[in-house]
């Protein structure tokens, strides 16, 4: 697949695993047949990150976003002059600054059309918040940018053996049940069920819907949100000719025959979505928001400070987003 634009790749937190393994991920572009990105700002850190892992990485400023296709094959692009000192495993108030503006670079890049889609790199939000940063995350951060409700960005977890989109994400188990509505499922699989089809290239996705209370409530013996929420949703979907099937009891679902009967599986909150997706594919899971009018992935993992600069972290899950950007740009630019 060859996309019409590179992808541009925000640094993350620079104190994190983030700028080493956007460098690992350039050296690794061959083998890993990565299309063309280029990082937003960072162009020293990132030579210093490199470094530390015994990386030849050159690395060449650009002005322009189109350059970076020209110089990707001998150099990683970087584009913006915005930089810090490397200092891994240890947050500032610079390393915050510089990644917001990475970000938020990135986002209008992709916006603009200048990049084909934005890779984010792993943050610190607590540190991101010191700073006036006022979403829950870089989700919300880039649907807020491009103009879509909070509630249409759908978080999905993919890996090569799940995808997995957690339908409640950041909220207390306790509030999980009153926050969960028929609305709210219909709306978020109508979301999943269009982006499997434009950025995955599946003409019919299936969709598994998960259950919210052990054994999928086994018939309002262990409550009644399977009978009274989930189920009149999967009925409204089906009717709208989507393929979905549930509730599901969650702790069979994710076995390997029931795997192999879906797509993508829509789960009731956070842990129900991610205990599976990491165990299978932690170190090559990937976050791709689906329903923006921008592609955007992220690897599934955090910033990773108490090993930054040791060379220890894993950059499968970086080269897995910046793949996956690039495919999903890839299907958008040819139609």
């Amino acid at each position: 697949m060859a996309s019409h634009q590179p992808l541009a790749v925000s640094l993350g937190d620079p104190a994190g695993v983030g700028p080493e393994l956007i460098a690992a991920a350039w050296a690794r572009r061959g083998d890993e047949c990565l299309l063309p990105f280029f990082a937003v700002g960072g162009a020293k850190l990132l030579g210093s990150a490199a470094q530390s892992r015994g990386l030849h990485v050159p690395i060449v400023a650009i002005s322009d976003a189109a350059r970076a296709t020209d110089v990707f094959a001998d150099a990683l692009p970087v584009l913006d002059a915005a930089d810090c000192q490397w200092t891994p495993g240890a947050p500032s108030t610079e390393g915050a600054r510089l990644a917001l503006q990475s970000l938020t670079e990135a986002t209008h890049l992709a916006l603009s059309g200048a990049a084909g889609g934005i890779v984010t790199g792993p943050v610190a939000k607590a540190r991101l918040a010191e700073i006036g940063f006022t979403q829950p995350g870089q989700t919300e951060f880039v649907a807020d940018s491009c103009g879509v409700a909070r509630q249409d960005a759908v978080m999905m977890l993919a890996g090569p053996s799940l995808r997995t989109v957690p339908l409640t994400i950041h909220e207390a188990l306790a509030d999980v049940p009153g926050l969960l509505t028929t609305d709210l499922i219909v709306r978020r699989a109508r979301v999943v069920a269009k982006a499997m089809q434009r950025d995955f290239g599946l003409a019919s996705p299936r969709l598994a819907v998960c259950g919210l209370n052990p054994h999928a409530g086994e018939e309002g013996r262990f409550g009644d949100e399977e009978a009274r929420v989930i189920a009149p949703a999967i009925a409204t979907l089906r009717a709208e000719g989507i393929a979905v099937t549930g509730p599901h009891s969650a702790d069979t679902l994710f076995a390997p025959r029931e795997r192999e009967t879906y797509d993508v599986a829509l789960c009731m909150y956070h842990d129900q979505a991610l205990i599976p997706i990491k165990a299978l594919d932690f170190d090559q899971g990937v976050n791709v928001t689906l329903g923006l009018p921008v592609v955007r992935t992220s690897p599934d993992h955090g910033t990773a400070f108490a090993i930054a600069g040791r060379n220890v972290a894993d950059p499968g899950a970086m080269i897995a987003a910046i793949r996956m950007a690039g495919e999903c740009a890839a299907r958008r630019a040819q139609g």
